[in-house]
């Protein structure tokens, strides 16, 4: 009888949840559901939280989904999700059993994400610096909380853990009084020194951290704990993985040979490739650089270029051009017109148009924002503007990881996947134009399925 290996995915927008035949590693089935957890920032922070009870009862929805003789046969349980996020909640009470064979959240705090944004400037530049190669950004676990520390310490009072999404679940799947956190999120939280996996203690101490709130780090792809009880048919007593990052595992169900790069469009975009073996990375913070390393597997790291503008840019002209219309009387919906302009942009097979798309921002360069340069009275057409966003979307990733940088590192092939990638036919031929080395299709980055790839290759 197959055995089935169980990987979910807590991501910004939805959760993922897909059983991995054990032997095979093909997919057994899988179910994507949204979350519709974000709360409304009422204070005017820049707050960016998620509801976590909504995020739990979408767990639980998808699992419910999935075939319950397969879930029968699950043999172990791996999780990922958005990184850099901080939730709390009580050493005992963080969640309620008594609903059948699954939990709901309860006693925590809602999730704060990735994408907050109350950790101005001038804050983190009031911070020490890390003993780290990881520079420390808004959104950052150990940010978060030393934020609250100067502003609301007595929100924290009422906490005893703190973790990852993804760590609550583990820790509420096993029944485990603490947290346990594998170094691709402690990295992510900031303050931990990948070299030694250890936390910045004493530095942390000295910046008036509560250091009791610091999960206790084990290996990436090592044990938590089993589950306390059945859970949607999953027998007690099943060994569940300390929690992943999600960027770590979706790149590692997709790189199939340590000479390919990925290249993940989705909302933002990466591209990344593995270092080679015994690789260490610096031993402070890079802020102005705009390639970050990410700790992976078995002590090795991913040399990543990590932009915030992606897929989410072409969303926001879309939104534009929307409001536009409505402004003089035309409605038209988005995925519509999402379509009509990749259809304009299809007929248009080059521009002399530059658009520089960086709206967002970037980590290593906060300050820059987008720019339209060589404008003139033959390029204005929508197929124009739109393939050059596209293209720019592109000049912006391979800026900040060159082509050059790629070769020399012994890249073969380029791995394209993300949303973005697969809806775009004009993003897909600007790729192709980017790199001299060959790109390929199909495999599209999952972090679900990632992590249960890499319980099946571990255990």
């Amino acid at each position: 009888m197959s055995t089935y290996v169980l990987g979910v995915d807590l991501g910004t927008t939805s959760v993922k949840a897909a059983l991995v035949e054990s032997c095979s590693r093909a997919v057994a089935a899988s179910h994507v559901l949204s979350t519709t957890s974000d709360v409304p920032d009422d204070g005017g922070i820049k707050a960016k939280e998620q509801d976590t009870g909504r995020i739990i009862d979408t767990l639980n929805r998808c699992m419910g989904l999935l075939p319950r003789g397969k879930l029968r046969q699950v043999r172990s349980i791996g999780l990922s999700g958005q990184m850099h996020g901080v939730l709390l909640w009580k050493a005992e009470g963080g969640c309620d059993w008594s609903n059948g064979d699954s939990f709901t959240a309860a006693d925590t705090s809602q999730l704060i994400t990735w994408l907050d944004g109350r950790c101005s400037s001038h804050f983190l530049s009031s911070l020490p610096e890390p003993d780290s190669h990881v520079s420390v950004a808004t959104g950052f676990g150990c940010a978060t909380i030393l934020w609250y520390m100067k502003h609301r310490p007595e929100f924290l009072k009422e906490f005893a853990v703190a973790g990852t999404i993804q760590d609550y679940v583990v820790s509420m799947l096993c029944g485990l009084d603490g947290c346990v956190m594998t170094p691709q999120n402690a990295a992510s939280w900031g303050f931990f020194n990948t070299s030694s996996n250890q936390w910045n203690m004493d530095i942390l101490k000295d910046a008036g951290f509560p250091l009791h709130l610091l999960p206790q780090c084990v290996p990436s792809g090592g044990i938590a704990g089993q589950t306390c009880s059945d859970w949607h048919g999953i027998p007690a007593g099943t060994p569940v993985a300390a929690a992943l990052g999600d960027f770590q595992c979706s790149v590692y169900s997709c790189m199939s040979a340590r000479t390919d790069a990925v290249l993940n469009i989705s909302t933002s975009a990466q591209l990344t490739f593995a270092m080679p073996a015994g690789f260490k990375p610096p031993d402070s913070p890079q802020p102005s650089s705009s390639i970050s390393y990410f700790p992976y597997f078995d002590d090795s790291y991913l040399a990543v270029a990590a932009s915030l503008n992606g897929g989410n840019v072409v969303a926001t002209f879309v939104e534009m051009l929307t409001a536009w219309m409505a402004e003089l009387g035309v409605e038209l919906r988005d995925p519509c017109l999402y379509d009509k302009l990749i259809r304009c942009a299809l007929n248009q097979e080059m521009s002399d148009l530059r658009v520089s798309p960086t709206i967002l921002g970037e980590r290593h360069n906060p300050l820059c924002l987008g720019q339209v340069t060589n404008i003139s009275t033959t390029n204005l057409s929508l197929g124009h503007v739109t393939r050059a966003l596209c293209r720019g979307v592109l000049d912006n990733i391979t800026s900040m990881m060159p082509t050059e940088r790629l070769q020399q590192a012994g890249v073969s092939r380029i791995v394209g996947s993300g949303s973005a990638i697969a809806r775009n036919e004009v993003l897909r031929q600007e790729v192709e134009r980017a790199f001299p080395q060959p790109v390929v299709y199909g495999q599209d980055a999952d972090s679900a399925v990632g992590v249960a790839k890499v319980l099946s290759d571990l255990l």
